[in-house]
């Protein structure tokens, strides 16, 4: 296993160049307006970065999700938030892998230029949550069109994204013989649906992150935009959520880096009593154990990215992956805030705002609990607790 592989060098660095156009002061003026960093997002696309999985023969680099997600991490160990743009990565794992070859070719290559982003993917009800199976949402075939009706709560990136993958029961639960059959997923064309049938109301919230409720009324999908099999869209949105947990995990090794670093440098700058306060073993321990924790989590994210690229099974690995990176960076942000002490609530050290941030992931996309109550039972063996 290698914690950071040659060939990713060149590409962290090239990442690295890039992001010198956007200072802390960049992110800390799109967090304080609660805008949307589309300069940013624009220019990781047009320099291929959000196109690193898509095939070459689409437009792409034709990398696979290691790479994605060294893109990721490096976008937040540069003190921005790659929730703005990292919905490209997971979902794309999931039209690549499921996908006809008729929908790949009608959509990777915009992809690929930017001229089409595909940054939502629409799961997650209000009167569900985690317990995927009980969704609401149906989607009913009717002649060469698929008519949507129910709610989702928690889609991010909708109002910049051109397309989402949208997952509904196709057959009602009482019908099927598993509660994880009879739902299936969906490409819907955003631009054509919104005020069609659907209605999007943002939802504001403590991170400056573009998340919202959404609405369904008789919105009709072409049949066409089915991907796979009707019915076992379940079996395939999980290849996404792999990816996005992978990738979330390596977003939080980049802000636990970031958290370590910002520490560390603060701590033999500022000096208290006539000697810097990282000379003090209670401001050391702390920042090395994050450290330490950090390296960890990175280990097992490069598990399952390599576990996942080799398309082989991945839960487990991406799942502890992310408890093990959110961990390791909330824990990394809580060292930075009491390391800066009162300047660790200040703007403009950028502390607060990446600690907003990061303290997300111990919730989303996935709770830590359920996380936790996985492992239990899928690789443990343990009794089902709900």
């Amino acid at each position: 296993m290698k914690a950071l592989p040659e060939r990713h060098l060149e590409l962290r660095a090239a990442l690295r160049d890039l992001f010198k156009r956007f200072p802390d002061e960049y992110f800390r003026r799109i967090d304080h307006d609660r805008g949307y960093p589309e300069e940013f997002v624009d220019a990781l696309t047009k320099a291929g970065w959000l196109a690193v999985m898509v095939p070459e023969e689409f437009g792409g680099a034709g990398l696979g999700l290691a790479e994605a997600s060294v893109v990721m991490e490096e976008v937040n160990r540069c003190g921005g938030n790659a929730g703005a743009c990292h919905g490209q990565m997971y979902n794309m794992g999931t039209l690549l892998r499921h996908g006809s070859e008729e929908q790949k070719r009608r959509y990777l290559p915009g992809i690929a230029t930017g001229e089409l982003r595909l940054q939502s993917m629409g799961v997650t009800e209000p009167t569900t949550g985690t317990d995927t199976t009980q969704m609401k949402t149906t989607a009913v075939r009717r002649s060469d069109r698929y008519v949507v009706n129910g709610q989702k709560v928690w889609i991010s990136r909708v109002q910049h994204s051109d397309l989402m993958i949208l997952l509904a029961r196709t057959t009602p639960l009482a019908e099927v013989g598993r509660k994880s059959e009879g739902m299936s997923i969906f490409i819907v064309d955003l631009r054509e649906s919104i005020g069609k049938g659907l209605t999007v109301k943002p939802i504001r919230n403590m991170v400056n992150h573009e998340t919202n409720e959404m609405f369904f009324d008789n919105l009709e999908i072409p049949a066409e935009n089915l991907i796979g099999e009707e019915g076992k869209g379940f079996k395939y949105i999980l290849d996404g959520l792999n990816a996005e947990r992978t990738l979330i995990a390596a977003e939080c090794v980049g802000d636990a880096r970031w958290f370590v670093a910002r520490s560390a440098a603060y701590a033999r700058d500022r000096r208290v009593f006539d000697r810097p306060i990282g000379q003090n073993q209670g401001v050391q321990f702390p920042i090395a154990e994050s450290h330490i924790e950090t390296e960890a989590a990175d280990l097992m994210r490069w598990r399952a990215c390599d576990l996942f690229d080799a398309k082989q099974p991945c839960g487990p690995e991406a799942n502890m992956a992310k408890y093990l990176a959110a961990k390791a960076s909330f824990e990394a942000a809580n060292v930075a805030i009491q390391t800066h002490g009162g300047f660790g609530f200040a703007c403009e050290y950028d502390v607060e705002r990446k600690f907003r941030e990061t303290r997300l992931y111990q919730v989303a996309p996935i709770s830590t609990n359920l996380i936790l109550s996985f492992v239990a039972e899928h690789v443990l063996g343990l009794p089902r607790s709900f």
